[in-house]
């Protein structure tokens, strides 16, 4: 897999370099700030895709002493650092917008200049429709990142294009600098995302789509022994998991009892999962008499209390560190 994330990835890295000289050339051609703004957004793809590569270098590294986890968390550094160089470049195509509202500067051969962008856009849009089938396919983070940035520049280029149009057939060379602004802005707000994800990664957020997923599989293949599932946490280290829980057991079934139902989970759980790998570590609570209520045991030598109802398991009462209805 980590072979296939690499090749995907540089295949990324030289699209960006090829298209970012074209818009250069095409800068050069036109003297458009517009157009300008957009090679310096291509610019952040080569730099981007050359971290990324390494980012997957380091992520398919196996687990060692120093790094238990495994190196998948060096993903989030990648889009964290993708995601900072988008946000400069808002930055500085802001600035050079803005300079060229006060000090104008004559456009030329603006029909050449349509047609080598208009190239670039439909290149690029076919690489970020590969990366994200592949992103999806791989559940790679690096990948996924790579993927949304190629769009926004596609979606940028597309605006960029029409505003060249405008200026071509009305001479209106104000919307040139408006249209940069109009795109710094654009690009200030996706790298944002970008550093949100990464820094939300490095926090450890949960993500919810994923405890969703798990409590979903372990419900539609609850066992009678599975008598309560609580304080679940989820991490995420690059296209792999690893996920805390307290599982309640019977409290008199045997060490290898409680053991087989302990791998049941994770083979539910892994075989739902089409990419990466879910490791848990689950720790076991004995079921106590006011678990009797919901336990679904029927032959329970020990019951204590009337069955009165299955508790349906939601992310709001896995989540906590509590059993069920204390």
């Amino acid at each position: 897999m980590q072979r296939r994330e690499l090749r995907v990835i540089l295949v990324s890295l030289i699209v960006s370099f090829i298209l970012t000289g074209t818009k250069f050339a095409a800068w050069f051609m036109t003297h458009s700030v517009a157009i300008l703004s957009d090679a310096l957004e291509s610019i952040i793809n080569v730099v981007a895709g050359a971290f990324a590569c390494y980012s997957i270098y380091l992520t398919g590294k196996p687990k060692d002493q120093n790094h238990p986890y495994g190196h998948g968390k060096v993903e989030f550094f990648s889009i964290g650092f993708e995601g900072a160089m988008i946000f400069i470049a808002g930055c500085l195509i802001l600035f050079k917008a803005a300079q060229y509202f006060f000090i104008p500067t004559e456009l030329h051969k603006l029909d050449q200049g349509v047609w080598l962008i208009a190239g670039t856009t439909l290149a690029n849009l076919m690489l970020g429709l590969f990366l994200k089938r592949e992103g999806q396919k791989l559940n790679s983070l690096t990948i996924s990142g790579n993927a949304k940035h190629i769009m926004t520049d596609v979606y940028s280029s597309i605006g960029l294009i029409a505003a060249l149009l405008v200026i071509h057939l009305t001479g209106w060379e104000w919307i040139d600098p408006a249209a940069s602004a109009l795109m710094g802005g654009l690009i200030l707000r996706q790298g944002y995302q970008l550093m949100r994800t990464s820094i939300s990664g490095l926090m450890d957020e949960t993500d919810m789509h994923v405890v969703d997923k798990v409590i979903q599989v372990l419900s539609a293949n609850r066992r009678e022994n599975w008598i309560d599932i609580h304080n679940m946490r989820v991490q995420q280290y690059g296209n792999n998991y690893h996920i805390d829980c307290h599982l309640t057991l019977p409290y008199y079934l045997e060490l290898s009892d409680a053991h087989d139902e302990l791998k049941a989970i994770e083979h539910l759980v892994n075989a739902s999962f089409a990419s990466g790998e879910v490791e848990f570590f689950i720790h076991i609570d004995p079921c106590i008499p006011s678990c009797c209520h919901y336990c679904r045991l029927e032959k329970c030598p020990v019951r204590q209390e009337v069955f009165t109802g299955t508790i349906v398991w939601t992310k709001e009462n896995v989540l906590p560190n509590r059993k069920h209805g204390e």
